[in-house]
């Protein structure tokens, strides 16, 4: 076993903090959701690549003189799939951590869904 306290995070998880954390900043660059999530580009490019091509999410290329600033931004069809299949599956299979925490971040992430889904 490895000395890393980290923890395992199921796909599913990982796609429902990616669409959160845009739902809450409304628009991020790579880097800063790549860190704000946990992730690591190389290891998890994909599910941004399969996001994107589902539409869930969009991105957007910005010329910065030599530089590419990457910009994602949830969209309408992300913030509906969040609501009605991601948030039930967390329902029924919640990610391992304390009860009581559980139900208070998930009442947290709910309400920036709703409030986020009402003004787009």
């Amino acid at each position: 076993m490895s000395g890393s306290q980290t923890s395992y995070r199921d796909r599913i998880y990982i796609v429902k903090d990616i669409i959160l954390k845009l739902v809450e900043y409304g628009e991020l660059n790579q880097t800063a959701l790549i860190s704000f999530c946990g992730l690591n580009l190389k290891k998890h490019r994909s599910i941004f690549d399969e996001l994107e091509f589902n539409e869930l999410i969009s991105k957007k290329e910005i010329q910065t003189g030599k530089r590419t600033v990457i910009l994602y931004r949830p969209t309408q069809r992300g913030l509906d799939f969040c609501r009605s299949i991601l948030e039930p599956y967390e329902k029924i299979f919640p990610r391992r951590r304390d009860a009581t925490s559980y139900r208070n971040q998930d009442q947290e992430e709910r309400d920036k869904v709703v409030n986020t889904s009402q003004s787009i």
